[in-house]
């Protein structure tokens, strides 16, 4: 931080020096004494305001720093001397940037760029502030400004990369690229181009202008030279021969790649796409999802002939063979893939030949089959085989695989991939339960006979043949599919649990005890094992689904505030911070990054995760205090009324949503947080049908966020209204309350009632019907806490805008006791009962019975005589009026509905033999099927090895194994959820019995 001549912000250096010590070493307290000292002498140094302010900040007290920061602001707007003080500007910067004010730090450059217009530092600032603030268009103005002061390459290249960034974000593409060509050509006549990076923006120019003959000029003409490495030219010159249309030349091209680089893959890719004429990349690479790319190599059917494909692909194998007869080539994976990609786009042209595809597979397994990315290696392969020819491979690869009693790594990895082409193939999941048991067993045993093999790794290593167990895991889960024996899922969750006392940091074991304990309804476990993932940085984004969509519909509220406080500062730092890196990439001179940034950053801030957090954190703000109208009203404050979340749900329609979210790392049964195959009877899936999964989810996700922003709002006109109307209607019976209020609400219930797919007029039949017995609630569909939502703030409207009408009362009164009792008498009170039948059932007191209670309370205080009210009505009248006695029953009804739910709960608190209900589940007394058999070989093989065998580590581990504690975990964890689900149902009680006080002094 130290500035030039022993002077910082206009003050000698030895004075600021210890209070950017304390800062350093987080001692704010200090420095902000140090700071009072120094202002002291010199009360208006911008600079040391500055200083304070980014101490404020830093404590935490953002409302103290920005009014220090304004004060800092004013004084360099009266002294023009402080203005060329770039260190107390980028200090302001700063700490304006922190506080989400950047357009006050950049209005600070504005006028020091304005009072010193060639004044290059503070140019260069303000540029800064604009690539903060995405504003493209004064980056580029200002790029130019600096370029026409000062003649650098540099600046002009800003200005073109600002240009290509209005071309991605905004209308008028083709005009702004003319501009930024004509740039370029202008500063290349008269200074030409030094740098590899400018002849990448220069290309980058006339190839999104389609301009493929020019770019090809420049790239092998003089400027051409400027890019050292061979490779990266012709790479860049097969491109632009393949987008032009000149297949002959770009196949000749990426050969030439091929024989510099023959393990290159993608260039083969390349090669052949160009060869075939079949637009391989080249018509699907820009619609390619980054975070989600396909397995298999997108491409056409190639139009060529069949005599003109036969010679081509000839040519093509001809190339592979002639590379691989090099000795230095034999070992190169590359090769073989290429092999089997040609086999492949045979079988695509209808000119496959089974035996040399089955052939070049059988090759590559001898190669690589050891390798735990075979099987992943060759899926898109093994696709195109018929279901008679993937059970020959696998015959053919058994035959060729070492003796399972053979104990060395090589044969452990090949034992695992025959395992995992099983899955692939499908033929596991078409065996017998029986079969399934078998093979689960014979995984289980070697396993243990090859666990000797890891005695000499370090305990952070992942163990030999760690993915059996995953394996093992996947067939027991489906075993429970198939025969609701939840034994299955006792033993699954066993062997996950064993395979982490020696392999800890086994994260796919973590995954899928998350899901299993979750599917369990035992949250508290299945948390602590999204925290032992120790998910950091943009895994936060990409690992979050695992758990954040169970914790948004379970009752712990404590944890589910952490995680999303968590995972939104993670975001908001991030998304504040990221424009960091583009200004990075523009001051050294990496322009290729630029654009990548900022539409990682893009991609980011449109994540339907990061919306679905935003909205579900204001939402649980106010379930945690829905049993106190004042602190519902202090949290409706602090949320803006709710005002900024309908203004989010207008723009979802049109806003673009992204999916960041890993699926490929989720259970086989569950491969998106919206399905869960367990939930449903057992059915033939595909396994691997996991792409395209975010299209798939958009049109839900999308709904969901746009209907869930209105909640707030809603239930903040709902009380608004009821406490307007009540008074009213004790003070002068008749009288309407705000119609604005009144009007909006109306609204947003026709909105709401449009995205649950229904007019306003049909869903109030609707909510009528199922009130009244003529309909169920299986014809809400999915949707039944959105219905019972509609329910609750359409009965606040009817209030608002027509006095007391009985009938809406009666209509939620009626939903909520009918549901939650029928829902009472229908749970089963085992260990095993999944979540799932209890989930809507929290959900509908969480929130439709809150927002009620809510609205109960709100009326209750308008309702209570007092001042002139109270002269002017006399209690008897109050006490006997429609409205008091609508208010009265809804009360008893709530009071009754809550009581009956709290014995039920209460009652089935015990965890009287439950444990050993999870432990009898897998006792199977001798036989030879049932759950517990791969379970038992684990524990008594491994219990019949002494450390020699296994080293002392995994020996030691294995001696802390306790099977009755791991039982007892999921015990635990259901009761604690239990428990905080009674916390809740207490809390809401007790508001309601407040209530019935309150009513009985009216």
């Amino acid at each position: 931080m130290a500035s030039k001549f022993g002077l910082a912000g206009g003050l000698p250096e030895r004075r600021v020096r210890p209070i950017w010590d304390a800062i350093d070493s987080r001692q704010y307290k200090n420095a902000l004494k140090a700071i009072t000292t120094l202002l002291a002498k010199y009360p208006n140094a911008p600079y040391v305001l500055a200083l304070k302010a980014l101490v404020l900040e830093r404590m935490g007290k953002p409302e103290e720093a920005l009014s220090v920061c304004l004060s800092a602001k004013e004084v360099l707007f009266s002294n023009d001397s402080f203005l060329t003080d770039d260190l107390t500007l980028s200090t302001l910067q700063s700490v304006f940037q922190r506080l989400d004010h950047m357009d006050f730090a950049t209005s600070c450059y504005e006028y020091a760029c304005g009072k010193f217009p060639n004044h290059l530092d503070l140019m260069m600032g303000l540029f800064n502030c604009y690539v903060r603030e995405n504003l493209f268009v004064k980056q580029q103005q200002t790029a130019i400004k600096m370029y026409k002061l000062a003649g650098e390459e540099r600046f002009l290249l800003w200005a073109v990369c600002s240009i290509q960034l209005q071309v991605h974000y905004s209308d008028g593409g083709e005009k702004l690229l003319l501009l930024a060509e004509g740039l370029l050509k202008k500063h290349i006549a008269s200074h030409s181009l030094h740098e590899p990076e400018a002849i990448m923006v220069y290309i980058s120019i006339l190839e999104q202008q389609a301009k493929y003959g020019d770019a090809l000029e420049v790239l092998t003409g003089k400027l051409g030279s400027l890019l050292t490495v061979e490779v990266d030219r012709l790479r860049i010159q097969g491109r632009l021969l393949a987008r032009a249309g000149d297949f002959a030349d770009a196949a000749n091209i990426f050969q030439k790649i091929l024989e510099l680089r023959p393990d290159d893959w993608e260039c083969f890719l390349h090669y052949l796409g160009c060869l075939l004429e079949d637009d391989s990349y080249w018509c699907t690479e820009e619609n390619v999802d980054p975070i989600h790319p396909p397995k298999k190599v997108l491409c056409k059917i190639s139009p060529l002939s069949d005599e003109l494909f036969d010679s081509r692909i000839s040519d093509a194998s001809a190339v592979v063979q002639k590379l691989q007869e090099d000795s230095q080539n034999k070992l190169l994976r590359g090769l073989f893939f290429a092999n089997l990609e040609i086999e492949r786009r045979k079988h695509m042209h209808g000119k496959g030949n089974d035996e040399k595809l089955l052939g070049a597979l059988t090759d590559y397994w001898v190669r690589f089959g050891h390798l735990a990315c075979f099987a992943s290696d060759v899926e898109m392969f093994v696709e195109v085989l018929a279901p008679d020819k993937k059970t020959e491979l696998l015959e053919n690869l058994k035959k060729i695989t070492p003796s399972a009693s053979i104990i060395t790594t090589k044969a452990l990895g090949q034992s695992m991939t025959l395992l995992r082409l099983q899955v692939l193939c499908g033929n596991m999941f078409h065996r017998s339960d029986s079969e399934l048991e078998h093979c689960a067993v014979q995984m289980a045993e070697i396993y243990c006979k090859n666990l000797p093999l890891s005695k000499d790794l370090d305990p952070q290593e992942s163990m030999h043949g760690e993915e059996i167990l995953s394996l093992i895991c996947n067939l027991l889960v489906e075993l429970f599919w198939r025969t609701q024996n939840f034994g299955y899922i006792i033993e699954a969750i066993l062997v996950l649990e064993w395979g982490l006392t020696i392999g800890r940091y086994a994260y796919h074991y973590k995954i899928l005890l998350l899901h299993l304990y979750s599917y369990l309804g035992a949250f508290p476990m299945a948390y602590e094992w999204y925290k032992c993932l120790d998910v950091k940085n943009i895994l936060v984004e990409t690992a979050t689904h695992h758990i954040l969509p169970q914790m948004l519909v379970s009752p712990l509220w404590v944890g589910l505030s952490n995680l999303l406080k968590d995972y939104l500062k993670f975001m908001d730092d991030h998304l504040r911070e990221s424009a960091e890196h583009s200004f990075l990439a523009y001051r050294h001179r990496n322009y290729s990054k630029v654009v990548e940034f900022v539409q990682f950053k893009e991609r980011l801030q449109n994540s339907s995760q990061y919306l679905v957090a935003k909205v579900e954190e204001s939402i649980l703000r106010l379930k945690q205090h829905a049993h106190s109208i004042e602190e519902e009203e202090a949290v409706l404050e602090n949320l803006k009324s709710g005002i900024r979340l309908v203004e989010l749900s207008n723009e979802i329609p049109s806003k673009p949503l992204t999916f960041n979210e890993d699926f490929q790392s989720r259970p086989w049964w569950t491969p998106t947080s919206e399905k869960n195959y367990l939930l449903g009877p057992h059915e033939e899936i595909s396994y691997r049908a996991r792409e395209n999964l975010s299209q798939d989810l958009e049109a839900g996700v999308r709904r969901n966020i746009e209907r869930r922003s209105l909640l707030p709002r809603m239930l903040f006109l709902s009380v608004r209204s009821v406490s307007t109307s009540i008074k009213e209607n004790f003070e002068i019976n008749g009288s309407l309350s705000d119609p604005k209020i009144s009007t909006e609400l109306k609204n947003l219930l026709e909105r709401y009632a449009k995205m649950l797919g229904s007019t306003f007029e049909n869903a109030v039949d609707l909510v009528t019907g199922v009130s009244d017995g003529l309909s169920s609630y299986k014809d809400f569909g999915t949707n039944l806490v959105e219905w019972f939502n509609f329910a609750v703030f359409l009965n606040a409207w009817n209030l608002s805008s027509g006095g007391c009408r009985s009938r809406t009362w009666h209509i939620v009164d009626s939903l909520l006791e009918k549901y939650i009792l029928e829902g009472v008498a229908s749970l089963e009170s085992t260990i095993f009962t999944p979540y799932e039948n209890m989930r809507t059932l929290v959900q509908v007191v969480s929130e439709p019975l809150a927002w009620h209670g809510l609205i109960l309370q709100a009326c209750v205080r308008s309702s209570l005589p007092s001042g002139k009210r109270k002269k002017k009505t006399g209690s008897a009248e109050l006490s006997s009026s429609p409205l008091y006695v609508a208010l009265r029953d809804s009360t008893q009804s709530l009071c009754s509905t809550l009581e009956s739910l709290l014995k039920w709960l209460i009652v089935n608190q015990s965890d009287d033999g439950k444990l050993e209900a999870i432990l009898s589940s897998m006792q199977n007394d001798g036989n030879n099927d049932g759950p517990g058999q791969v379970f038992q070989i684990l524990e008594t093989s491994t219990l019949s090895m002494d450390s020699t065998e296994l080293g002392h580590w995994i020996t030691g581990a294995f001696k802390c194994w306790n099977t009755v504690k791991v039982a007892r975990k999921l015990v635990t964890g259901k009761h604690v959820v239990l428990n905080e689900f009674i916390k809740n149902c207490e809390s809401k009680f007790k508001s309601v019995q407040k209530l019935k006080q309150q009513l009985s002094q009216i």
